[in-house]
């Protein structure tokens, strides 16, 4: 269910005073996260596509060490899936509201949902209306 009016406002109000009251503290907490944490998933994954490559080739210059080469695969193979899925999830730095100012696309796809938003309060009430009459 979402935020009524009142309780958006009640939550800029405590925002604005976290940010007066300790803004690194504030800033650290609002951060990219998500950014950061796909960023940080993409680079691990990129670092074991490389360890997968060494132990690919590893089992390769090894004889009868075939099993070297399919654990290499297997990890290269996986770290590739956390790739290629952590740089789809990845928001775009304009996509994630930063304080004050929004990116236009995210101005409108937030204009969308609000209006989405809207219609589903509204039949909320509708439905609670009817049902108490």
């Amino acid at each position: 269910m979402p935020l009524s009016e009142h309780e958006q406002r009640m939550l800029e109000q405590m925002e604005r005073a976290l940010y007066a009251e300790d803004p690194k503290f504030a800033t650290a907490l609002e951060g990219s996260g998500l950014r950061t944490y796909t960023r940080r998933r993409v680079y691990q994954a990129v670092a074991g596509i490389v360890v997968g490559i060494a132990l690919l080739m590893t089992g390769v210059i090894i004889p009868n060490v075939l099993w070297i080469s399919v654990v290499g695969f297997l990890v290269m193979l996986g770290c590739t899936v956390l790739v290629v899925t952590g740089w789809r999830k990845a928001p775009k730095p304009g996509e994630q509201p930063v304080s004050g100012s929004t990116g236009g696309s995210a101005r409108s796809h937030n204009r969308q949902r609000r209006s989405m938003m809207n219609r589903i309060e509204d039949r909320w009430q509708r439905r609670r209306d009817e049902q108490g009459q």
